[in-house]
Formats: structure tokens, sequence, C-alpha cells
């Protein structure tokens, strides 16, 4: 049994959906549980069959990642950490772009044991700004220090609020810093706008308790 946090409770889930869509959610829910190997085929067509769109009182949420990733909360109940992750392996490899997303949200509220470092890899390397988004959450934590600071950059790149980078204010460190002002000076130069995340981030790395006091001055 491995535990995964939802996106939304199952009634907040559930009030959003009309009695159709509920019937929807709950055969799909049973499906999975009833066999977990199905999780590939309910993704693409929970949203289908349950809707689209922002989730009514969960700021950022929508609906079928909340549904999805409730549906790997079912899976992941009968499953151990390596099968899990083998399933989700298998679901973002054939998924599309939306159904990617939510096994990277899924990975967020993963425990320790699941380890998709290279699911977030893969979305980091791509240009969709809401699978670069959704890489750079809670799970980020797995990536090593160069692919975290890759990932933060690929945000200023693609225009990612790095409001949404996990552990900024503690992972953030000189050689981010470094990295971050090569990229700025490489905008200047070229006569192009500096994002102005470029100073959120350089101020991260000024007080980051990973920044060795004696660079803090030179940032």
């Amino acid at each position: 049994m491995t535990e995964i946090e939802p996106l939304a409770d199952h009634d907040t889930i559930r009030h959003a959906l009309d009695a159709s869509a509920q019937a929807q959610l709950e055969a799909l829910t049973a499906e999975v549980a009833d066999d977990p190997s199905r999780l590939g085929r309910a993704f693409p067509a929970a949203a289908r069959r349950t809707g689209r769109g922002p989730l009514p009182g969960v700021d950022g949420v929508l609906l079928e990642d909340a549904v999805r990733v409730r549906l790997v909360q079912v899976a992941a109940s009968s499953l151990d950490p390596d099968a899990l992750l083998a399933e989700l392996r298998e679901v973002y490899r054939y998924g599309d772009s939306d159904e990617k997303r939510a096994v990277l949200h899924a990975l967020s509220g993963a425990p320790e044991e699941v380890d998709g470092s290279d699911l977030l890899l893969d979305a980091l390397r791509t240009n969709d700004t809401r699978l670069v988004a959704a890489a750079m959450g809670p799970h980020s934590d797995r990536l090593d220090d160069d692919s975290w600071r890759q990932g933060v950059l690929k945000c200023l790149f693609t225009g990612v609020p790095v409001a949404s980078v996990t552990a900024l204010a503690r992972r953030a460190d000189h050689e981010l810093a470094e990295m971050v002002q090569r990229y700025q000076r490489e905008r200047e130069a070229a006569g192009r706008d500096v994002p102005l995340d470029v100073q959120v981030v350089l101020d991260a790395c000024a007080t980051s308790p990973e920044q060795p006091q004696h660079e803090q001055k030179d940032l």
C-alpha cells in the first residue's frame, strides 16, 4: 500500500460534478480499485467522462487533474512503491500532455519511497509550461542540485513563475546565482527584456541557507 496525497478531497471533487459525472467518477474509481493495472485505460477517459476546467474552491487546480490524481490515489492503495512507480511511468509514457501533467501532480503527493525524478527530467526537456511548472513542484526535491538548478533556469526561459518552484528559498545557492547572472547578461547583451523573476531568484540566492555567508555579500 502506498499513500498519495490528493489535489483535492473527494467531496470537493464530487460537488463539482453533476449526477452523471459523479456516476462516471465512481465507475472509474471502482475499475481502478478492482484492477490497478487499468489506471492507464482510466486516465484518458477521466476528463471526457467527468469534466474539465478550474475546480471550484481550490485555487490553481483543474478538475481533470484532481480526478486523475484521485485515480492514482485509489490505485496506490493496493500497490507497493515500486509497482506504483511502474504504473505511473507507463501512464506518463503513453499519455498526452494533460495526462503527463496529472502524473507529475500525483508524484508531488507521493512518499519518499516513490522516486519519479526521471519523469521530472523528461518534463523539463519540454517547452510545455504546465509540465515544467508541475515538474518543479514538491517532487523536485528528488532532483540532484544541478538538475534542480537547470529546472529553475527552464522556468525563467519559458516564463513559468518561479513562485511555482518548491524550496527555492532553501535550495538557491551560489552556483544558481552565477547561472542566472549569465542568463541575465546574455539577454541584456541581445537587447532583450530580463524577466522580473530573475531578481526574485537572485534575491533567494543571496539569502538562502545554502549560500555561504562570505559569498552572500558578493551577489
